[in-house]
């Protein structure tokens, strides 16, 4: 099966479709599979929204909702429901989907639907609210497949297939004691494998990953990608089972975070929603641009301070756009890779180092290299070598100053608990700004005057 793309035939189908009645309109929209759907959501109205997720089965209108982007706000067609409905549609979803979706309502509203629901999915979901939602107990699911580790083979699978109408997939079983602690894990396999008479702790594997409840999102993602795992569970301090979280809901947070930190590193608002209006961009973007012209004052401060040396040689100016442009283009690669690297693994002083080290190796041959074309090109066009000597140097420094910058600075911020990606992009402009001026317009008032 080929990844869904959203293209203009299926929105105007779909729009054809909402114009006749119902039963055309359900025709069409079970060609589609309920993710798809939602992604068809993000070009209809409200309005249209809300009647298709009242015509649609209840299995595949929560699951439609469940899948809807944040940014089309499911919590509105989930609010905008009647009581009867909207309790069907939250008691058909995974725990973890609906309280997502509840918590994005005031805490007044989500005590009203809470209340309607039965007494303990409201229990279970109101635990779930409890949790910040970038932590492994926000992404996690309460509903887990769990056998006593006293149990026998025979009673095992009976206690599994009795738990599995409620749990989609599995390949693991949590083991627990009788009083809930998480012993180990064992697979499905080496139950179904293993002789009749055989009790699930002689089967258990005690070298297992798990996580605690306050265990930041992005660690789980790691652990999970690192050990191949398609679930891992979640515990609490005495090591009592809380529930688990499968890949699929690690895999939206991979793209949660790599769309975080892109748009952070471009000096937009985490909060900022790409589907959001012309206001919302506005409000989200106009701070960080203050305060860049705050160090573009900076910048320009260098270059009042060399007037003089720009009077006399008219030509510098060109060159200052160049070196200022070079010296931030390689700024930004040095800082994306670092601040992936970062993302990824938390570097040890002696990974940092060597990181800093090779973006300084990388600087310095991509200045010389560049600086060197930039010298033939100011022998050729200005017949002045020393002119071209001036620039090879202020290139191949302000080269060697934006790897640096690029690679230490998101390191030494987050060596103080600041976000790498929030100011990053900014401190490094102006580095590459600031010495650029400085090496280019110093070394021309030396020795050019």
């Amino acid at each position: 099966m080929q990844s869904f793309e959203l293209n203009k035939s299926d929105i105007q189908r779909v729009k054809q479709a909402l114009e006749a009645d119902d039963e055309a309109l359900i025709a069409l929209l079970s060609e589609y599979h309920a993710s798809e759907i939602a992604i068809l959501f993000e070009t209809l109205s409200q309005e249209a929204r809300e009647r298709i997720i009242n015509i649609l089965p209840l299995e595949i209108a929560s699951e439609v909702i469940s899948e809807m982007n944040v940014e089309i706000h499911p919590e509105k067609i989930l609010n905008n429901l009647t009581p009867d409905k909207r309790t069907e549609i939250v008691e058909e979803m995974d725990y973890d989907d609906a309280a997502d979706i509840i918590s994005l309502l005031s805490e007044e509203r989500q005590d009203e639907i809470l209340e309607e629901l039965d007494a303990e999915d409201a229990s279970t979901i109101r635990n779930l609210l409890t949790y910040d939602e970038d932590t492994a107990g926000g992404l996690m699911n309460s509903q887990v497949l769990k056998v006593n580790s006293g149990l026998t083979k025979k009673e095992a699978l009976e206690e599994i297939i009795r738990l599995s109408e409620e749990i989609e997939e599995f390949y693991t079983i949590n083991v627990v004691d009788n009083y809930n602690h998480l012993v180990g894990i064992v697979s499905l396999k080496d139950i179904l494998k293993s002789k009749h008479s055989v009790h699930i702790r002689e089967l258990v594997k005690d070298d297992f990953v798990f996580v605690k409840a306050n265990t930041d999102q992005e660690e789980v993602a790691k652990l999970l990608s690192q050990y191949n795992l398609t679930s891992i569970p979640v515990v609490d301090d005495e090591m009592h089972l809380l529930g688990r979280i499968t890949f699929d809901d690690v895999m939206d947070v991979l793209q949660e975070e790599n769309t975080e930190d892109m748009l952070k590193i471009s000096g937009v608002s985490e909060d900022e929603e790409l589907s959001g209006n012309w206001k919302e961009a506005v409000k989200s973007r106009l701070p960080w641009l203050i305060l860049n012209l705050g160090t573009a004052f900076l910048a320009a401060s260098v270059i009042r301070h060399f007037e003089p040396t720009l009077g006399q040689i008219p030509i510098l100016a060109g060159y200052m756009a160049m070196i200022a442009g070079m010296g931030g283009n390689a700024a930004t690669q040095a800082l994306a890779v670092t601040v992936r690297r970062i993302s990824l693994n938390d570097l040890t002083d002696s990974q940092a180092y060597s990181t800093v080290l090779k973006e300084f190796m990388v600087g310095m041959i991509n200045g010389a290299v560049n600086g060197f074309i930039v010298f033939l090109f100011a022998l050729l066009y200005d017949a002045n070598p020393m002119l071209g000597f001036v620039i090879f140097s202020a290139m191949t420094g302000n080269l060697i100053i934006a790897g640096v910058a690029g690679s230490s600075i998101p390191l030494v911020l987050k060596r103080i608990g600041i976000d790498p990606a929030i100011a990053s992009s900014i401190i490094i402009t102006t580095f590459t700004d600031v010495f650029g001026f400085l090496l280019l317009l110093g070394l021309a008032s030396e020795l050019l005057l």
